[in-house]
């Protein structure tokens, strides 16, 4: 891999997809407006994983909002990240909480909440959501916008 002059080591290059989220690399840039409070979010509505127990897989649309401090999550890195997780066993639970963990750890935002919109497998739709404290007085924090699950209904 070749680095550029930024630090990054996967923008503007050809990456591959690691072999688990624990190979990839979740890279930060500098945050230009570390003296405004602001909420950047990302999307990801086909995240894959697999369930531990049957190595079926599982689907999950993924809110993350997060306030950032000094750095921003740099978006190709967490591409990368997420889809480490294609091949990854692991409970909707861990797979939610672990990437905010992640984040966190990579960032160090002033708030992080992410919510995991998982979709059903044997009937039952199972919602995660891990958030690191009380929302920073004044930062606008809208709906995630994702409906329950709802089935026929």
């Amino acid at each position: 891999m070749t680095t550029d002059p930024s630090g990054l080591t996967q923008l503007g290059s050809l990456s591959q997809t690691p072999a688990s989220p624990e190979d990839a690399v979740l890279e930060r840039v500098p945050n230009p407006h570390k003296d405004t409070p602001y909420l950047a979010r990302f999307t990801a509505p086909e995240f894959t994983s697999l369930c531990p127990v049957t190595g079926q897989p599982d689907f999950a649309h993924l809110v993350i909002d997060y306030a950032p401090r000094d750095w921003l999550i740099e978006s190709k890195s967490l591409k990368l990240f997420l889809a480490a997780f294609r091949n990854h066993g692991a409970f909707h639970e861990d797979c939610t909480v672990a990437i905010g963990k992640r984040i966190v750890e990579t960032a160090n935002p002033v708030w992080l909440r992410i919510g995991g919109y998982w979709y059903p497998r044997g009937g039952i739709p199972i919602d995660v959501f891990y958030q690191t404290g009380e929302v920073p007085k004044g930062l606008w924090v809208p709906d995630q916008g994702v409906a329950p699950y709802r089935g026929r209904g």
